[in-house]
């Protein structure tokens, strides 16, 4: 019997090995752990199970398969998990179902050929140009190729009437950002006379475009694609794609500002280098790091250096409790210049980076005088925010004595200063990159989650449950499987009711609890679900009731009364 894409390609990949690219997993007993990506936590409650091949958040409630992992991780719908994982299992999806085929995956069919028509257009007279020139700032060709660089020919609607060829609307195209509306109406391509830098996502898949001016002075430098369903410069980071595993092995990211400061560091071998796409660093991007590594080493142009302490990136990565080093270059040089000329000085800068706090103080002592009053005042203005920001408060007490030893205060008065700062999430405005509107579960589907756990903790106990009828559908279905053969682990339930069993099933491997406490809980639980299950039935024929007296049933009404002081009774009993 041939398999079905989704079976093929979960045959092929494991779970494990899928989110441990997106995530740092750590093995827990047979089991793995991370920080959960879809909400803000400092404990892990994240849970990857390779026997069960499913994830669970205990914090959020998330769960699910490689397919619902991709679909949330990456913001995308069914169809294009499919196509991702598909791809990476190496698996051709020979013909995709219509309904498979969504809007983004039109987006990306342009975003990739408007890649390759770049790339093409370097092949003409200007395009020569444009290779002479990344060669010049010393950008191989190997590196040329690697990231895909192409040229904006300066004709208006070039790249429009290569698509249109193509068999894609000019809206598409639009939606796409690649193309615009003038005023009045004519279709205009949106990258024109600009060397092209494809940004892409963590599959590699090209989502948008960066282009630098070439040969003019008009316009702003760079030019970002504008927001579409498949890019928001919010939420990339550039090179993350071909960085993220090097960040993982060393344990740090090197950030830096532009694409050519990216592309140069990567062909230097500093190959854990990522850059804010064209935008200051953001807390969604700074959650994505997080996935990899905690440690971040900023690196900026020198004549920028002196300015950290305003950059609003450094204070939310110190926030997020990020462990970051400033990179300090010799003074003129930015990175780009300096990996061209001397990638070893580069490599001793990173070795030499300073901690922020270090660098913090370094900057302020050589601003201010610390021997006038004004010098101390502007001092500790400048670095008591620093220090509120040290999530470790041992941390902070540490800077906090070095701080009065320096200035020599005393310590009590600066702590008194350091309560007056506002906090910075008001002042910075910090927020989270969360899911939101989660499912809310009933309590009657708690009771029924924890009463499943239990079981499965002590199996024999599933001689207590002697009605299902209580219980809904799919743990009605759950429990009679186990009563068959309590000992087995279930495998042929629907759909719904496996998932609701695979996770709990995980749960009872992680989550311990006091063989003495499971019977007087499952005997509470048990009661509770009843209790529910007939005060709801109770309410429902309280109104059934209520309808026939208005419609003047009586002889319905008298049955109804009936079966409800049988319930009532029934209640009583339990």
């Amino acid at each position: 019997m041939e398999l079905s894409p989704i079976e093929e390609i979960k045959s092929r990949l494991d779970i494990v090995e899928v989110i441990g690219s997106y995530l740092n997993l750590k093995k827990m007993g047979s089991n793995y752990v991370a920080l959960c990506p879809f909400h803000s936590e400092k404990k892990p409650s994240f849970f990857v199970s390779p026997r069960l091949q499913i994830f669970k958040c205990f914090g959020c409630g998330l769960s699910g398969d490689i397919f619902k992992f991709v679909m949330l991780i990456e913001g995308v719908e069914f169809g294009d998990a499919l196509r991702i994982l598909a791809q990476r299992a190496g698996i051709e999806l020979k013909k995709m179902k219509p309904e498979w085929k969504t809007e983004r995956k039109r987006m990306t069919e342009i975003c990739e050929l408007a890649t390759r028509f770049f790339e093409k257009q370097l092949e003409g007279k200007t395009g020569k140009e444009v290779v002479e020139y990344l060669l010049k700032r010393k950008i191989s060709q190997e590196s040329i190729k690697k990231w895909r660089i192409g040229w904006a020919p300066q004709k208006k609607d070039a790249l429009l009437k290569f698509l249109s060829e193509k068999g894609y609307k000019k809206e598409e195209v639009r939606k796409a950002g690649l193309a615009f509306q003038k005023e009045n109406g004519e279709e205009i391509d949106f990258f024109r006379g600009r060397i092209v830098f494809p940004i892409f996502d963590l599959n590699s898949q090209v989502i948008g475009f960066a282009g630098r001016i070439f040969k003019t002075e008009e316009g702003p430098k760079y030019l970002n694609s504008p927001n579409t369903i498949l890019y928001d410069k919010s939420k990339v980071l550039y090179g993350l794609d071909k960085a993220r595993l090097e960040i993982r092995k060393k344990d740090f990211t090197i950030l830096v500002e532009g694409y050519t400061d990216t592309i140069l560091a990567h062909q230097e071998g500093f190959e854990n280098t990522v850059s804010a796409s064209g935008t200051a660093l953001t807390p969604y991007q700074l959650n994505i790091l997080k996935r990899y590594s905690q440690k971040i080493y900023f690196v900026f142009d020198a004549d920028l250096a002196g300015e950290l302490a305003t950059k609003r990136g450094i204070d939310l990565a110190q926030l997020k409790g990020f462990e970051i080093k400033v990179v300090l270059l010799p003074e003129g040089m930015d990175p780009a210049d300096l990996l061209a000329k001397n990638p070893e000085t580069f490599k001793i800068s990173i070795e030499k980076a300073l901690s922020i706090l270090e660098f913090y103080f370094q900057t302020a002592f050589s601003r201010f005088d610390k021997k006038t009053i004004e010098g101390k005042k502007a001092i500790s203005q400048f670095l008591l925010p620093v220090i509120k920001r040290i999530q470790n408060e041992i941390e902070k007490s540490h800077w906090l004595s070095v701080l009065a030893k320096e200035l020599k205060a005393r310590e009590e008065d600066l702590r008194h200063e350091l309560e007056k700062i506002k906090t910075e999430e008001e002042k910075l405005g910090l927020e989270e990159e969360e899911i939101s509107n989660l499912p809310q579960k009933s309590r009657q589907e708690l009771l029924q989650e924890r009463l499943l756990f239990l079981i499965l903790k002590s199996p024999e106990k599933i001689e207590f449950l002697d009605d299902l009828s209580f219980f809904d559908q799919e743990f009605q279905e759950i429990f009679s499987k186990l009563k068959e053969n309590p000992a087995k682990e279930i495998k042929d339930l629907s759909p719904q009711a496996q998932e609701i069993y695979n996770e709990n099933l995980l749960k009872s491997e992680i989550e311990e609890i006091e063989e003495e406490k499971i019977l007087p809980e499952i005997k509470f639980c048990l009661r509770e679900i009843k209790v529910s299950r007939i005060k709801t039935e109770l309410s429902q024929i309280s109104q059934e009731i209520r309808e026939a007296e208005e419609e003047k049933n009586f002889e319905k009404a008298k049955d109804l009364i009936e079966k409800f002081n049988q319930l009532s009774k029934k209640l009583n009993q339990v």
